[in-house]
């Protein structure tokens, strides 16, 4: 079986695309299907490569049952938009850099993340990294809806169904 691969994305992967990995990571493991997705994170900017997520983000998560230690940043590479299924932005930003950047046969897999919940009313997951500690908890508050609404959208349209769950 094909495995659904989710690329999500900010500026210097190391605060929000690295808890959106972590947080959907736990999400599908707790519900028993990690083994169906390939989840990776990356940045629109090389400013952070190589490095570990921040570590008030990594102790927000930790403090929520979410581990983000073994994630390095890495730059959005030109194949990742033909590698994963769904590239998902963190903000207005990103996902323009990201548009301009797809190809155009591949634009359809560009989506903000924060779609996936539209009853939160913003689009955009705020940088929480000039900010204290507030703001990593809520990147962890959105992101972990939002989390829930794009498994949700997956079984909706079939991507995950009961013969792929095992619910």
């Amino acid at each position: 079986m094909q495995k659904i691969k989710v690329l999500f994305v900010c500026m210097g992967n190391i605060c929000r695309s690295p808890t959106a990995e972590g947080v959907f990571a736990e999400l599908v493991k707790r519900q028993g299907l990690a083994h169906f997705f390939a989840i990776d994170s990356a940045g629109t900017h090389a400013s952070h490569v190589g490095e570990a997520p921040d570590l008030r983000a990594q102790k927000a998560a930790l403090e929520r049952g979410v581990t983000l230690a073994s994630i390095k940043s890495r730059k959005v590479k030109h194949g990742d938009f033909e590698n994963f299924d769904f590239v998902l932005a963190m903000d207005d930003d990103n996902y323009s850099i990201l548009i301009d950047a797809c190809p155009e046969e591949h634009k359809g897999k560009v989506r903000y993340f924060l779609d996936y919940a539209p009853h939160l009313n913003v689009r955009e997951v705020p940088d929480p990294y000039y900010g204290g500690s507030y703001g990593f908890e809520r990147v962890l508050d959105l992101v972990e809806q939002a989390s829930e609404g794009f498994l949700k959208t997956l079984r909706e349209t079939g991507l995950v169904t009961a013969k792929t769950d095992g619910q």
